[in-house]
């Protein structure tokens, strides 16, 4: 890729959903896409059009700033991305919008490991997830139906860790924190209990599995 992505490009790539990179435009467009390795065209029905893993990197890398007055022609897709609750933050209320959306994602990510996989599997995690960690794991349990925390507290947690390939789950409920344990391992993840050395708090440890 020799030029950087046009206005019209950095529209499509902004606007592909945020866990399969689906893309939306028309017939040119993607096939532009296609041509510079950003996006390839599935070869199962509908054949849709979806970034590679070279589109992902792009449109997450970070970006220089734009000249004044290019925002109207870039409109960068920065607000209204879906994002699974980690627990902790303040977030949407779990009412019907928020399931459909959550349910949407869910079944969104099932495809995207079915498209990457040769035998079209979905029961092991796929390339996104392992380089979304926290999202991944807090989509799988959000669409289990798991409470995030809320501000206060109550609720499970997921947060980064050292180890790589690994999230931590806090859940002060000792029975939820075992059902978030068992609902990962049923979305193909490697799970463990452990306890804090300094608070003495159990936690679970999770990977996604490669096998």
């Amino acid at each position: 890729m020799t030029r950087p992505p046009s206005a019209a490009q950095w529209r499509l790539i902004d606007s592909a959903d945020p866990v399969t990179g689906r893309l939306r435009g028309t017939e040119a467009q993607l096939a532009a896409l296609v041509k510079r390795g950003l996006a390839f065209r599935h070869p199962r029905p509908p054949r849709d059009h979806f970034l590679t893993p070279a589109g992902h990197r792009l449109r997450e890398a970070p970006r220089t700033p734009e000249p004044a007055g290019a925002a109207e022609v870039s409109a960068p897709a920065a607000s209204g991305v879906f994002a699974a609750r980690i627990g902790g933050e303040e977030g949407p209320e779990a009412g019907p919008a928020r399931l459909r959306e959550v349910r949407s994602a869910w079944q969104g990510l099932l495809e995207l490991r079915r498209m990457t996989r040769p035998d079209a599997a979905t029961d092991l995690p796929c390339a996104w997830e392992r380089t979304h960690l926290v999202q991944a794991a807090a989509l799988a349990l959000e669409a289990a139906g798991h409470r995030p925390a809320g501000a206060e507290g109550g609720g499970y947690r997921i947060r980064a860790t050292p180890q790589p390939e690994a999230v931590a789950v806090h859940e002060p409920d000792p029975e939820a924190l075992r059902a978030c344990a068992a609902t990962l391992e049923k979305a193909g993840w490697q799970v463990g209990e452990h306890t804090e050395p300094r608070t003495g708090a159990r936690y679970a440890l999770a990977s996604p599995r490669r096998t």
